[in-house]
C-alpha cells in the first residue's frame, strides 16, 4: 500500500521480490480488487503490481484526464521502484493504458495482454454524454447499471454478492475521477497505429461482452502484427471476475511463453521473434471451458486472424482547421458535427470550413478561456440575439464543457437583467427541455 503523490497512482505488490514483473490494470468504476482471483497462480512465477485509477478504491482524488496522463503516473509509480520492464494485462481502461505503452514506451514491456479492450472505446459523445449524467445525477444511476454492463445475467442472478460488490464499488469512486476517467477513453483513438505495436499480445474477450466485445477484440488482433484472439464462453466485460480460471489460465500461458528479450544497449539491438503468419480462419470459440475441479480451460488454436493492412491516412488540412474541427467534435458532439458537414454542399461548404477554421480553431482554442467560460459567454450572446435553434445547441455544448444545470441557471437568470424577460423566458424553455434529455439516466 502506498502513500500517494498527485502524480502517481495508489498501489500494491504481491509475490516473491525477485520475480520479474507483471502490472494488472482495472477497468473504468473498478478497483484493483476485480484481479483478485488471479493473484494466488500469478504469484507463483511473477512479482504482481496492480494500481488504483484515480479517485477509484480510496485512491486520492487527482483527476486525470487522458490515457497518456495515466501512463506517465504509471510509469513514475514503478520508476520509483526502479522496474523498468514488465508484462502487463489490462482491462478495458486499463488494456488502454497497456497499448499506450506499447506504443510510447515499448522498451519497457516484455509482453502485453489486453481484456475486454479497444482501439477506440465507443464514440467521444457516448463518454461524455456519461460525464454529463454523473454530473448532475452522481454516480448511483451508473452503479445501478453497472452489472447490467459487466456481467451476463446468469452471473448476476447466481452472485448477489459479486453483484453488490460492483454496485458498492462504483458508488465509492470519486465523481470527478470517474468524469476525467470517461474524458479519456473518449479521447482515445489509436485505431490507425496498431501496426507499430511490437510487442507480443494476448487478446482476451468475453463471448458475451456487449461494451468492447469479440468485434473488437478482433479489430485488435488485425491490426497487430504479433497478436492472439481468445474469446472466453460465458463472459461480459468483467471476464476476470466472471470466469476467472479461464483468464487465469490463459494469463500464465501467454506470459509464460511470450516475453520479448529486453533492449541490449550493448549493440543497440532487441532480439524479436518473427511472428508465424496468422491464418484466415472463421469466427468460433476460442476456449472451451470443460468440466472439471477447477473448470480449468482447454485453449484450441483458432480464430486467429490475418493482419490488415491500415488504410493510408489522407493529407491533413490546414492546422487551423485540422485543430477546429476537433475542438467542434469535443464540444458539439460527432453526431452534430457529422450531420452539419455532410448537410454542406457546393453553396454552403466554404460557410463550414469558416467555422472550423476560425470560430472553433482560431477562437475556441484560444487559451486566454477555458471552455467552461467560452460556453457562458457563447450562451449570453446567443439569447441576446434571440437565436433559440443555436441556443439549443450550446447548452447541450454546456453541459458536455461541464456546466451543471443550476451554473446554465444562473446564467440565463443573468440574461434576463441584461438582454430582457422575454428574451430570457424563451430561452429557459429551449434548455429546461435540452437539460433533462441530457441529464436523465438510462433506464
Amino acid at each position: 500500500m502506498s502513500e500517494t503523490p498527485p502524480n502517481t497512482l495508489q498501489y500494491r505488490f504481491d509475490g516473491p521480490e525477485d520475480a520479474p514483473v507483471l502490472i494488472l490494470g482495472p477497468s473504468l468504476g473498478t478497483t484493483w480488487h476485480m484481479w483478485d482471483r488471479q493473484i494466488p497462480e500469478l504469484t507463483q512465477q511473477w512479482r504482481v503490481f496492480r494500481y488504483d485509477l484515480p479517485g477509484h478504491g480510496g485512491a486520492p482524488a487527482h483527476p486525470a484526464g487522458s490515457v497518456a496522463e495515466l501512463t506517465a503516473r504509471l510509469l513514475l509509480t514503478l520508476d520509483s521502484f526502479g522496474v523498468q520492464r514488465f508484462g502487463y494485462a489490462g482491462c478495458a481502461l486499463g488494456g488502454a493504458v497497456g497499448m499506450e505503452l506499447a506504443l510510447r514506451h515499448p522498451e519497457r514491456i516484455a509482453s502485453l495482454a489486453l481484456v475486454a479492450a479497444s482501439p477506440r472505446f465507443g464514440t467521444a459523445d457516448e463518454f461524455r454524454q456519461r460525464g454529463v449524467i454523473v454530473r448532475t445525477n452522481g454516480l448511483d444511476p451508473i452503479a445501478r447499471t453497472s452489472p447490467e454492463r459487466w456481467f451476463t445475467s446468469g452471473f448476476a442472478a447466481a452472485q448477489p454478492a459479486i453483484t453488490e460488490w460492483a454496485v458498492q464499488m462504483v458508488r465509492t469512486t470519486d465523481p470527478g475521477c470517474y468524469i476525467a476517467a470517461c474524458e479519456a477513453l473518449a479521447g482515445f483513438d489509436i485505431r490507425a497505429e496498431l501496426g507499430r505495436i511490437g510487442v507480443p499480445t494476448l487478446v482476451l474477450v468475453g463471448s458475451d461482452d456487449q461494451v468492447t466485445g469479440p468485434a473488437e477484440a478482433r479489430t485488435l488482433v488485425a491490426g497487430i502484427p504479433d497478436a492472439r484472439l481468445a474469446v472466453v464462453p460465458g463472459a461480459s466485460h468483467l471476464v476476470p471476475v466472471e470466469q476467472p480460471a479461464a483468464v487465469t489460465d490463459l494469463l500464465v500461458r501467454h506470459f509464460s511463453t511470450a516475453w520479448q528479450p529486453a533492449f541490449d544497449s550493448a549493440t543497440g539491438q532487441m532480439a524479436i521473434p518473427i511472428a508465424a503468419p496468422k491464418p484466415v480462419l472463421a469466427a468460433g470459440p476460442q476456449v472451451v471451458l470443460q468440466p472439471g475441479p477447477q473448470m480449468a480451460p482447454q485453449v484450441t488454436p483458432i480464430a486467429e486472424i490475418a493482419p490488415a493492412a491500415v488504410p493510408p491516412q489522407p493529407l491533413g488540412r490546414p492546422d487551423s482547421y485540422d485543430a477546429g474541427l476537433k475542438v467542434r467534435r469535443e464540444v458539439l458532439g460527432d453526431a452534430h458535427v457529422d450531420r452539419a458537414l455532410a448537410q454542406a454542399d457546393e453553396f454552403s461548404g466554404d460557410f463550414q470550413d469558416f467555422v472550423t477554421r476560425y470560430a472553433w480553431g482560431e477562437i475556441w482554442d484560444r487559451p486566454g478561456l477555458d471552455r467552461r467560460a467560452r460556453s457562458c459567454v457563447t450562451l449570453t450572446a446567443l439569447v441576446a440575439g434571440g437565436h433559440l435553434e443555436e441556443l439549443g445547441f450550446h447548452v447541450r455544448a454546456a453541459l458536455r464543457n461541464g456546466l451543471t444545470p443550476d451554473e446554465i441557471k444562473e446564467v440565463l437568470l443573468q440574461t434576463a437583467v441584461y438582454c430582457g424577460m422575454p428574451a430570457a423566458s424563451s430561452a429557459f424553455r429551449v434548455a429546461q427541455q435540452v437539460v433533462r434529455e441530457e441529464t436523465t439516466p438510462e433506464d
